[in-house]
């Protein structure tokens, strides 16, 4: 999940001739979000982690400044008390969130990754009652025992006694830094400013940009910023311009125009559709096996979602990345 941000309250809806099929266009943003775990798979040999990060970052944002400038120059006032946190949700949620998952991918499967990204909304769920007090109904913690369940069983390849052991593939443990990353921004979404989503990603992105070349530097050295772009192949920038374009710039148009029409509530939903998509082209993209305990985890996460979402009289925001 994977999951830039896609509207901010009170924003005017974009692209008015966008959505004569809004569910149409709101299938494509889990579609783009979930190949950003294949493109985390095909980078590996041909652009680091890090490298794939910052470049990822500062190439959206550099792609999305002119168009966001007006509505910056406008929502300004609002943004200076706030772009600590701004900046926050794009160090935090974008460039950690992918730096662990970009890593991830060098010692698991896709497969694996797509489906432990169900564990986001869970975190998030469980986050609002532990810190918020938000509260859950019986149903609710059911779904949200088996959809972790099947995460955990996905995170030991079927064998959930190496839990109690820590003994878990360091790829599945990075995935889950990831989500768990990931759950935090989301759960802070709730303390943004009501500013346009242009404004709110641009700035996002910038504090993902930043974010990203002082892990760089913190990192792999002052050296490596210089050296990082030399080492990359076509496949590489290939990679670069699909998360770049795709992952974060169209998924969150498509996102954001989609919940303009059906609302949050309804189009959050499609989120969940995130683990399915990432698994299916994993298989057919990737070649990847898939394993029974993949299928009797995949029936845990769907079976648990869907009580979670069926019990819910509205649920928190979560965009993905």
């Amino acid at each position: 999940m994977t999951k830039a941000h896609s509207d901010a309250p009170g924003s005017p809806a974009p692209g008015p001739g966008a959505l004569a099929r809004p569910y149409l266009v709101l299938l494509l943003a889990p579609l783009f979000w979930s190949g950003n775990t294949i493109a985390s798979k095909l980078a590996v040999g041909h652009i680091e982690p890090l490298t794939l990060t910052a470049t990822r970052w500062i190439t959206a944002f550099l792609l999305v400044l002119p168009f966001a400038w007006p509505h910056l120059r406008r929502d300004w006032k609002m943004i200076r008390p706030k772009l600590w946190l701004l900046l926050g949700y794009g160090a935090f949620g974008m460039s950690l969130f992918n730096v662990l998952l970009y890593s991830a991918p060098h010692f698991t499967s896709a497969v694996n990754m797509s489906i432990e990204q169900a564990a986001i909304p869970v975190l998030v769920m469980v986050g609002n009652f532990a810190i918020f007090r938000v509260r859950a109904r019986l149903l609710q913690i059911v779904g949200v025992a088996l959809t972790l369940w099947g995460v955990l069983l996905v995170a030991t390849h079927g064998a959930p006694e190496l839990a109690l052991s820590l003994s878990i593939n360091q790829g599945d443990a990075l995935m889950l830094g990831a989500c768990l990353a990931y759950a935090v921004y989301s759960l802070t979404l709730r303390y943004r400013p009501d500013i346009h989503w242009l404004s709110f990603l641009v700035a996002i992105f910038a504090g993902a940009a930043l974010a990203s070349i002082l892990f760089q530097l913190a990192l792999s050295g002052p050296a490596s910023i210089l050296d990082a772009p030399q080492t990359i192949d076509m496949q590489g920038w290939l990679i670069v311009a699909y998360t770049a374009i795709f992952a974060s710039i169209v998924a969150q148009l498509c996102y954001a125009v989609s919940v303009s029409r059906v609302g949050p509530n309804r189009a959050s939903l499609f989120i969940n559709l995130i683990p399915v998509f990432g698994t299916l082209m994993s298989i057919a993209l990737l070649g990847e096996r898939f394993e029974p305990y993949h299928l009797i985890a995949s029936g845990f996460v769907i079976v648990g979602i869907a009580l979670a979402e069926w019990t819910s009289a509205g649920r928190p925001e979560i965009t993905a990345a």
